[in-house]
Order: C-alpha cells, then structure tokens, then sequence
C-alpha cells in the first residue's frame, strides 16, 4: 500500500504531527501552502505513485529535496517497492 506520491513512508515520519501534515493523499495543497509538483504531476497522470509512470525515475523525483539536504534515492526505491508490489 503506497502512502504518498513521492515515496515518503509518511506511517514512519517524525515531521508529520510536528507540522500538521495529512500525507498528500488526503489534501489538496501540502502544509507548507505552496504547491508539490511531483504531487500535482502524480494526480494529473491519474497515477497513485511515481512508482506507477512511464518515466520513472524522473528528473524531479530524482532531484526532490536535494536543495534541502535530503537524499532522494529512498523515496525512488520505495515507489520501485509499491510499483512491485501492485504487479
């Protein structure tokens, strides 16, 4: 079962309660107010993950949060493991 559409496990975040976060599944717009585009591109494709696109793994999945700090390599391998597990 996918949590998110990037592959954050969203069940094991220590951030969540911290700032108000939902998950994306359940909102319109992310916590922070402005907008997540690898969710916008999920939901426009009618894809529940990244996992699930022809394309994977994109330019902005693989470079999400990098500016930040955080590595990107373990949300692409969670949505390899959702991919998976939903074929």
């Amino acid at each position: 079962m996918f949590e998110s559409r990037c592959g954050v496990c969203c069940t094991c975040c220590e951030r969540k309660e911290q700032v108000n976060c939902k998950g994306c599944l359940d909102i319109k717009t992310p916590f922070w107010g402005g907008e997540c585009k690898v969710k916008t591109c999920c939901e426009n494709n009618h894809l529940n993950h990244c996992g699930e696109c022809g394309i994977f793994p994109c330019e902005m999945l693989s470079t999400m949060g990098k500016d930040q700090g955080y590595d990107p390599l373990p949300k692409i391998k969670q949505c390899q493991k959702w991919a998976k597990e939903n074929h």
